[in-house]
C-alpha cells in the first residue's frame, strides 16, 4: 500500500493498553460473608456438587480449604466403601481373566494414585475424629494466683481440682459446718463463713 493512499489515513491501530484492557476480565466478588475483596480463587462446594465452586479472595480460600472435609457427613461404612471403589477409579470390576482393557478400566498407575489420595484423606479424617474423642481440656489453663490456691486449700482441694470437684466439695462442707447441724456452734459458723468466701472468690475468678 502506498503511503499517500487515501485508505492509509483510515487505518486505526489500538494501543497495547486498550488491547490489554479488553482481555482483562474482572474477578467476581468474594462470596465470604462480609468480604468485599475480589474472589479470584475457586473452592469446591463439596461432595455431590462436583464442578461447582465458590469464589473467594486469597485469605478466605485458605481458611475454607483448611476446614474443608470431603467426607463430612459420611459414616465409617460409607468412607470405607468409598476407599474400596477408589481403587478401581469408581468403575465396575470383573473377575480375574476378564479383559479389563475391553471394559475400559484405567491402568494400574492411575488407580494406585487415586487410592493413595483417598487413603491420605481418610487417615486425616480418622486422626481428627480420634483426637476430638480422646482429648480432654485441662481444668486450669493458666497458673493459679496465690488467693486462688489458698481458696482451694480452704475447700481441702489441690491445684488440679476441676469445676465439678469444687462444687461437690463446697456442698459437702456446707452441710457439715452449717449451724443447724452443729447446735449453733460459733466455730462452725466461722468455718462456714470462710468456706463461703473461698467459694465466691473462686467463682469470681472463673474457676467455678
Amino acid at each position: 500500500m502506498k503511503l499517500e493512499s487515501k485508505y492509509f489515513d483510515s487505518i486505526r491501530v489500538g494501543s497495547k493498553r486498550q488491547q490489554g484492557a479488553k482481555k482483562e476480565t474482572r474477578a467476581p466478588a468474594c462470596q465470604w460473608k462480609g468480604c468485599d475483596k475480589p474472589g479470584a480463587h475457586k473452592a469446591p462446594k463439596g461432595r455431590g456438587r462436583d464442578g461447582e465452586y465458590f469464589h473467594f479472595c486469597v485469605d478466605h480460600v485458605r481458611q475454607y480449604n483448611q476446614d474443608y472435609n470431603y467426607f463430612d457427613g459420611m459414616s465409617d461404612a460409607e468412607v470405607s466403601s468409598f476407599r474400596k471403589d477408589a481403587l478401581t477409579g469408581h468403575r465396575p470390576t470383573w473377575k480375574t481373566g476378564a479383559n479389563a482393557w475391553a471394559h475400559g478400566t484405567r491402568d494400574e498407575a492411575r488407580n494406585a494414585e487415586a487410592a493413595e489420595r483417598v487413603n491420605a484423606a481418610t487417615a486425616r479424617v480418622t486422626r481428627k475424629a480420634r483426637s476430638s474423642r480422646t482429648e480432654t481440656a485441662p481444668t486450669f489453663r493458666r497458673q493459679l494466683k496465690p488467693l486462688e490456691r489458698k481458696s482451694l486449700k480452704v475447700l481441702d482441694l489441690g491445684d488440679d481440682a476441676s469445676r465439678e470437684d469444687v462444687k461437690s466439695r463446697f456442698k459437702e462442707l456446707v452441710k457439715i459446718h452449717h449451724p443447724d447441724a452443729n447446735g449453733g456452734d460459733t466455730r462452725s459458723e466461722e468455718k462456714l463463713r470462710e468456706i463461703l468466701q473461698a467459694y465466691n472468690y473462686l467463682k469470681q475468678s472463673g474457676l467455678v
